[in-house]
Order: C-alpha cells, then sequence, then structure tokens
C-alpha cells in the first residue's frame, strides 16, 4: 500500500484534507478503523453550526459584528497564559481571519448554505474582555452535520472514482513508520468487515496486517471523548473533581488511541487538561451508542439548580459559560443538576444538539421547520419529554419537587418544596414590572432585543408558577463529554512539533487530535460552532501544506 500522503481518520478534517491533497495532484490514501458508514465522523452527528464574523446573515439580523470584536471575543475565552501557547496563539489568529473572510464564500462555492437565523451561544461571563460571544455568530448549516459532511464526501468520492483517492477502512493503525527521523508511513492491522450502522460499537476482530507508505501522513483521528478513563485522567483540578459518572456526547471510537501513537513515536502533546464539555445532557431514551447523551441547547428563561436545590450563581445561566457552569457544580460534589421551568419554555427555548434531533433541519424540511414558530415544542423534544428518564412533569410544584426527589441519586440530600417554592416565589416576583435586579430576567429581556432570540429562542419573560404557563417541568442535566482542546502542537503548515521543538518531518495533524488547530487554538474556552470549522480549517491546511511540500 503506497501514496504520496497517508490521512489517518476518515471524519470531517480528513476528508477536507484528502480532497484538498488530491486537488493538488497528490494521491491520498484514506485510513479509517471503522466501516465506510461511519464516513464524516462526528461531524456527521453535529448540528452543524459554524462560527463565522460579520456574514451577511448577521447583517440581515441587525447584528454587526467585526473582526475586532471577535478577536477581543476569542482571545478574552482563550486566555492563553502558556509557553506553548505560541502555536495556538497563531493559529486562532489566522482562523479569525478565515472566519470573517474567505470561509463563508468557500464553502458556498461546494453548495454549503446556512439557515437565514443565526444564534447566540456561550453568551458570556459578563466581562467585556471575559470569556463569550458579545454578538450572536452561531450559524447553522441549511441539512446540520451532514450538510457540513457532504461537500466534502462529494470532492472525496470523485478523486476515488479516478483513482487518485483510496480508501482503506477497517484498518487500524498501531504505529507510525519513522525512518531517518522522517515518518514514511503507518503499520497496523485490519480489521474483520463491519455491518455495525454508524455510531454502533463495531467489532475489533483482527484478520491481517497492513503497511502503507507514504511521503507524508496527516493525522486526523479526532479527541478522547468516547473514552472516560482517559478524560478522567487528563481531568484538570481547576474545574473540580472528575464526574463519576458522565453521560457520552460521542462515539465510542473516538478513542484518543492516535494522540498515544504520534507522541509515541515523538511528536509533542500540549494542553491536554484543556477540554470541553456540556452540563446540559440527557440521557437518550432512543439511542444510538452506548451511553448515549444529547445535549439541550437552552435558551436562557430556565431556573438553574444544583442536585441539592441550590440555585445557581450569576453568570451561570443557561447557555452563557460552559465551563465557569462546569467548574461551579462540579464543585458541588455531585454528578449533575437541574432545571426548573415551564411549557411555556420548553416550546420556545428547548433545542437538541444533534443532526437526528433536528429533522427539519437535516431533512431541509420547510414545512416541518415552520412548526417551530407555532404553539407546541418540537417532535423530538416532546420525545424526550414522554420518555426520557431524566424529565418530571407535574401541574404542581409539590408533585415537581416529589418527582425529583424520586429519580435523585440516593447520596444527595433531599431537596425540599418550601425551599423551592420560595426561589421561584422570589424569582416571579421580579416579573410584576419592568425593573427589577435578577440579573437572569435581565438577560431574558436583553436576549429578545435580538429579532432572532425572539422569534425562536426566548420564550416572552412570564412567572414560573403561572398556571396558564404550565405544566411545570424539571429536568435533571447530566454531564456529557464531549471534545479535546489540547493535542498534538503544528505550526501554521500544519506540520507537527517534536518535544524538542522543530518540525517532525513528514507528520501532519488536523482536527480534533491537533486542538482543531496548533494544539489548542481555542485556549481553555470554545466559542461555539468553532469544532466543526477548526476541523474544516485544520483539514485544509494540513491537506494543501503536505501537498506543495512533497518532493
Amino acid at each position: 500500500m503506497e501514496a504520496d500522503i497517508v490521512v489517518v481518520g476518515a471524519g470531517l478534517a480528513g476528508l477536507v484534507a484528502a480532497a484538498e491533497a488530491a486537488d493538488l495532484g497528490r494521491s491520498v490514501l484514506l485510513v479509517d478503523q471503522e466501516g465506510e458508514q461511519n464516513l464524516g465522523g462526528q461531524a456527521f452527528w453535529s448540528l452543524g453550526g459554524l462560527f463565522l464574523v460579520d456574514s451577511p446573515e448577521q447583517r440581515r439580523m441587525g447584528v454587526q459584528d467585526s473582526l475586532e470584536l471577535a478577536r477581543q471575543d476569542w482571545f478574552g475565552s482563550a486566555q492563553f497564559d502558556r509557553d506553548e501557547d505560541r502555536w495556538p496563539r497563531a493559529w486562532a489568529e489566522a482562523y479569525l481571519e478565515f472566519a470573517a473572510g474567505e470561509k463563508r464564500s468557500w464553502l458556498r462555492q461546494y453548495g454549503h448554505r446556512v439557515f437565514p437565523v443565526v444564534g447566540w451561544a456561550e453568551r458570556g461571563d459578563g466581562r467585556p474582555d471575559g470569556h463569550g460571544n458579545s454578538v450572536p455568530r452561531f450559524h447553522i448549516t441549511w441539512g446540520t452535520g451532514p450538510g457540513v459532511v457532504a461537500p466534502f464526501e462529494r470532492r472525496v468520492r470523485a478523486h476515488v472514482d479516478t483513482g487518485r483517492i483510496r480508501f482503506a477502512f477497517r484498518h487500524q493503525v498501531d504505529g507510525l513508520l519513522v525512518e531517518a527521523g522522517a515518518v514514511v508511513g503507518v503499520h497496523g492491522r485490519r480489521l474483520e468487515p463491519t455491518t455495525a450502522e454508524r455510531g454502533r460499537p463495531s467489532s475489533r476482530t483482527v484478520v491481517g496486517e497492513f503497511q502503507a507508505r507514504a511521503q507524508a501522513v496527516i493525522v486526523t483521528s479526532g479527541g478522547i471523548g468516547g473514552n472516560h478513563d482517559l478524560i478522567r485522567r487528563a481531568w484538570p483540578a481547576r474545574l473540580g473533581s472528575p464526574p463519576k459518572r458522565m453521560v457520552a456526547g460521542v462515539p465510542a471510537h473516538v478513542d484518543g488511541r492516535m494522540l498515544g501513537i504520534a507522541e509515541e513515536a515523538g511528536a509533542n502533546i500540549i494542553n491536554p487538561d484543556r477540554m470541553w464539555h456540556y452540563v446540559e445532557g440527557l440521557r437518550n431514551w432512543d439511542p444510538i451508542w452506548e451511553n448515549h447523551g444529547i445535549r439541550i441547547l437552552p435558551g436562557p428563561s430556565s431556573l438553574w439548580l444544583d442536585a441539592a436545590g441550590n440555585r445557581l450563581p450569576a453568570p451561570y445561566f443557561p447557555g452563557f459559560d460552559t465551563l465557569g457552569t462546569l467548574r461551579h457544580l462540579r464543585h458541588s460534589g455531585y454528578d449533575y443538576s437541574w432545571f426548573l421551568l415551564t411549557q411555556k419554555i420548553i416550546e420556545k427555548e428547548f433545542a437538541l444538539s444533534g443532526s437526528e434531533q433536528n429533522p427539519d433541519l437535516t431533512g431541509k424540511d420547510l414545512k416541518l421547520l415552520l412548526s417551530r414558530v407555532r404553539a407546541g415544542a418540537p417532535g423530538p423534544v416532546e420525545a424526550f419529554k414522554r420518555h426520557g428518564e431524566d424529565f418530571v412533569v407535574a401541574d404542581t410544584l409539590d408533585d415537581l419537587v416529589a418527582g425529583m426527589n424520586r429519580i435523585a441519586d440516593p447520596d444527595v440530600p433531599a431537596i425540599e418544596v418550601g425551599r423551592i417554592r420560595t426561589l421561584v416565589t422570589e424569582r416571579d416576583r421580579q416579573l410584576t414590572n419592568t425593573f427589577g435586579k435578577d440579573a437572569q430576567v435581565k438577560a431574558i429581556r436583553s436576549a429578545r432585543n435580538y429579532r432572532g432570540d425572539r422569534l425562536l429562542r426566548v420564550a416572552a419573560p412570564h412567572r414560573l408558577l403561572d398556571p396558564k404557563a404550565g405544566p411545570l417541568i424539571a429536568v435533571r442535566l447530566n454531564i456529557l463529554s464531549r471534545k479535546t482542546l489540547g493535542g498534538l502542537e503544528t505550526d501554521l503548515d500544519g506540520r507537527c512539533r517534536t518535544r524538542d521543538g522543530d518540525a517532525f518531518p513528514g507528520l501532519y495533524a488536523a482536527g480534533e487530535v491537533a486542538g482543531f488547530g496548533g494544539g489548542g487554538m481555542m485556549g481553555y474556552n470554545a466559542l461555539e460552532g468553532s469544532f466543526l470549522g477548526g476541523c474544516l480549517f485544520s483539514g485544509r491546511v494540513a491537506g494543501r501544506a503536505a501537498a506543495r511540500q512533497l518532493s
């Protein structure tokens, strides 16, 4: 098995790298341990959100954005503070220029389109120079995750038809071939064919061995989100103690194997303690992979309580500061928390992350999409409300709290209904006029100044105990594993660095395995829409650079 370039991992970054290299005339072998049915990797399951700056969609929604404001937000969130942040900083600058420049037009030439209403993710920690997006920047792909993957799958398959790209599915890489200090290929085991559906566990039965030689290897194998033991091992003290129990936001094959393999060969890993996990995870009532979790994409109105029933302080409101909230909750001593809300809130504010949870956007179904502005919650949300084990629905606060205590962990003190009634009543009193001092109520009113939020994402302020807004709903929220923010250190050509700081000849990396660029271009915090965007950008950079630098 020989090619000019071997790409390890057939997710989004791998597809982009392979397509770009083949466009420049190079032969590519695309290797993946899973079957062809998993082409596109984690990106397929995503909502397809992309971080864009000063886009036409933003301007049409009345959003004034700029590269300067985006840079302020990005670096305020990243909080780069280490010597090894040299390349991550450089990648952040380059990516911001891309997001404010040719990213949208580059995607559009391949048929990519975005939904016209821009979302506002990670609304921030309340500081102008701190974490968060000052304006809405979350552009949802028309077609969600499959709509992001499709243009690059088409490009790759077109090159497969000409013989320039070859697939090697069910080939599990066990090591890099290194000769005279340069990477010249990979070796590993061939696994038996699989009929397992996309995302489901596949066999690891070995049927042979393989070796593939090339002038360059691009590693695009993803992070460690499916390996909870590795997550706990890398868990930083600043986030409190690692959770005993998490739900899995990615399939089990996102196992981090290639990180260890590349490091053993001499590549440098930086920032392994930087990670991104959500605190609004639901246990999927209809799972695809083991321990399958789905994230709620919340609007700002639900009352957030820790497992013992204490209200979270500002700025830890739904959708504002993911890692700040995770840090706060991990110091509570419990592995879950609660949303307390009404039917009126769930109808307007609950969206579920994932292509399979948004059939209207994924299927480009305009008729189904119109149901989002009608009465009632979206179908997938209602299905979770009916079948999900994390949901409690009741007409009275007494019955709601009793239901919360029934599904609580046995080592958590029972929630007292009198205490919850006091919290809710105090909050509701803030809605008797347009004044008030409750920071969350102020945030709700502020959010509705944005046309997109008022139309699709934020319910009109109302009393939680208003019978007309009912029934009452409580949702148990689990920690959901997701992204690795650190990884293989790379320069601005995507070339891996060695532990001595030199370029590692023949070895490149892109996507999550490289911290989406440089070994962690997001620093400590993500602004959302930047994961897929980081795969697109770093895959493009590595594919082009490897193709151009071959002898």
